[in-house]
């Protein structure tokens, strides 16, 4: 078991009041704050975290979903790990937003391998008794978008809080345990001994 300290960056992105700040501070402080307000530019907390045998530190950042804030937000995307897509599972335009949000982060963000960057997609506020997006609805979408990890999550009831972020954890991992295996396969023999290939390239 690797006792190395791993520190991963994960993003919050979604409109304004879907409950970003309240799973992070859910997450890191165990706390909800009914009257939390709106959160200007970014916030990030820590939190040191064991997942499968694996010391991880996960530093957790918190966007403005407001679109005046833009252009402080977007400039923090760079260096994330993953990136947690969040919407209120009763507020339908926030989940219809949702692809514009991956859009502004997948432009900002300039991450290597398009393709295979990990989303983890939260339905936020189930224990609001009125819902407009249901679970159905939100796995389709999920599935449509690069089939990306889905929890319903409520940060007042501290519902599956625990379990989405740990998920983005473990996703990030997998994603860099295959990249190594990758590059365990195409090792370069440093002291040359090159064997002539007979192969033609094309």
């Amino acid at each position: 078991m690797s006792r190395n300290n791993v520190l991963l960056k994960v993003i919050l992105l979604g409109d304004g009041g879907v409950g970003k700040s309240s799973l992070m501070n859910r997450y890191v402080t165990d706390r909800f704050d009914s009257q939390s307000f709106h959160t200007i530019g970014v916030e990030f907390l820590n939190r040191d975290m064991e997942v499968d045998g694996r010391l991880v530190t996960l530093q957790i950042w918190d966007t403005a979903g407001q679109e005046r804030f833009k252009s402080l937000r977007t400039p923090f995307y760079r260096g994330a790990d993953c990136c947690l897509l969040t919407f209120a599972v009763n507020d339908l335009q926030s989940f219809l937003n949702l692809s514009c949000w991956k859009k502004e982060f997948m432009f900002y963000s300039d991450v290597k391998d398009p393709e295979r960057f990990p989303f983890v997609v939260l339905g936020n506020k189930v224990d609001m008794e009125q819902r407009e997006v249901g679970e159905d609805e939100a796995r389709a979408w999920c599935e449509e978008n690069g089939c990306c990890p889905y929890f319903e999550t409520s940060a007042k009831d501290d519902t599956n809080v625990t379990a989405a972020f740990e998920a983005a954890v473990r996703v990030v991992l997998a994603a860099e345990d295959q990249i190594g295996h990758a590059l365990l396969g195409s090792t370069i023999d440093l002291h040359g001994n090159r064997k002539a290939s007979r192969g033609s390239c094309c």
